[in-house]
């Protein structure tokens, strides 16, 4: 169930929470992290073209 979670996600540029949360500590540990709500809302805005969507590497 969570490859098929993961891999829709992935077709719709959802990527995994997780994957961003071990991104953050890994190459920005004095950084706090966004919540899962700003998380998605942020990959929206930058599937979308919204403001403040971007990546941040």
């Amino acid at each position: 169930m969570k490859i098929l979670r993961d891999t829709l996600r992935l077709m719709v540029g959802q990527p995994p929470y997780e994957v961003y949360l071990a991104h953050m500590a890994r190459h920005h540990p004095g950084q706090e992290p966004m919540s899962r709500v700003e998380f998605f809302r942020n990959r929206e805005a930058a599937r979308f073209g919204g403001a403040g969507g971007g990546k941040c590497c």
